[in-house]
């Protein structure tokens, strides 16, 4: 999957730009990125949201236990990766019928988060059981909410094009192309939103996330990691 958003949406995390200024490597812009992406990956679906928003999946060389999917609804656009474990309980905490999916109740989740404030995002994401990764975006708000799961078992990278897009995607190797070294592994336990500015650990949320230099001869430029005792809580 691959997702890539504009300065308008996202500011590109600071780590990561200081990253590609100390290594300068080569750079392609947001649009080669999704060219390349869909001409890679065979009945690929694409979606662009005006100027500042491309949205890419394929279930091209997917694992069985972690599927890729994608969903809209009410102007909320979702990319999902991987299952979850607890889907059948949330199908009830959230009123769903029994033929939703982990797109549907992720877009169900944030939809709660973002109309009963104040609604925790450490408590929305943190109810999630399983492995998995996903990227909302919520066209009415311009808003930007991105998870990873506390085991960290689905991929899940970032990084900056060389136009300054914010791009997504559980492909290193792609992202790297367009990236160079302003790229990184997204912290697992974690979630971004462009409502908070800042990445959290949804396990510990008042922990600070720190970015440590990579070394040059790493593909990273930066390595996320919360500061810190991890506390892992218990899920009801």
């Amino acid at each position: 999957m691959l997702g890539v958003f504009s300065t308008e949406i996202v500011t590109p995390p600071e780590e990561l730009v200081a990253a590609g200024d100390r290594s300068p490597s080569p750079r392609t812009t947001a649009l080669a990125l999704m060219k390349r992406y869909i001409n890679s990956n065979p009945s690929s679906v694409s979606i662009q949201i005006g100027d500042q928003v491309h949205l890419a999946y394929s279930r091209h060389n997917e694992s069985l236990l972690q599927p890729r999917s994608f969903g809209v609804k009410d102007d909320i656009f979702c990319l999902f990766e991987g299952m979850l474990d607890n889907l059948g309980s949330l199908r009830q905490q959230y009123g769903l019928a029994k033929c939703a999916d982990e797109v549907m109740l992720v877009i169900e989740a944030y939809k709660a988060l973002r109309d009963r404030a104040p609604y925790p995002p450490s408590h929305v994401v943190g109810h999630l059981a399983g492995n998995f990764a996903f990227l909302v975006f919520d066209k009415s708000t311009s808003t930007l909410f991105v998870a990873s799961d506390q085991s960290g078992r689905v991929p899940l990278y970032w990084g900056i094009t060389a136009d300054g897009f914010v791009a997504f995607s559980d492909d290193a190797e792609m992202l790297k192309s367009a990236c160079g070294k302003s790229i990184a592994s997204f912290p697992q336990g974690c979630f971004f939103s462009t409502t908070l500015g800042e990445i959290r650990s949804y396990e510990n949320p008042k922990n600070k996330i720190i970015a440590i230099p990579a070394p040059d001869e790493e593909i990273w430029g930066a390595t996320f990691k919360v500061e810190g005792p991890v506390v892992v809580l218990a899920r009801e």
